[in-house]
């Protein structure tokens, strides 16, 4: 994945926002909260953080290409790094994103839902 398809692909997730912060991360939220942060390690290769459920971390983190976010896992955050695709293909990741949007929007107050178009 590029980086212009990541930054495609998140914006057409409903009410999100996207801002590019911490170093020239691309960040994007739902309802002010993160849900994905693209970044490149080596200026070509793009990584992606994501939120992910407690099970799919305890796999991911032991998937090649794949890792505990830094900074975030070890806050005790469940959020995985995809650095690599060996493990996981540009379809998997957008699945994952969704998932991320998904929990994310799902942790807003019922208001904050609402007032998105997120439902309640």
């Amino acid at each position: 994945m590029t980086p212009d398809d990541y930054n495609r692909f998140c914006a057409t997730l409903p009410s999100t926002t996207h801002v590019v912060q911490w170093g020239g991360a691309h960040v994007w939220k739902v309802g002010g909260k993160v849900f994905a942060i693209g970044g490149w390690d080596d200026g070509s290769q793009l990584a992606v953080t994501f939120k992910v459920s407690e099970m799919a971390f305890d796999i991911l983190k032991e998937q090649p290409g794949c890792r505990p976010a830094p900074y975030l896992a070890s806050r005790g955050m469940k959020w995985i790094q995809r650095y690599g695709d060996e493990s996981m293909d540009d379809g998997a990741l957008r699945d994952y994103l969704r998932e991320s949007h998904r929990l994310v929007a799902a942790k807003l107050t019922k208001q904050m839902r609402k007032q998105l178009g997120l439902g309640a």
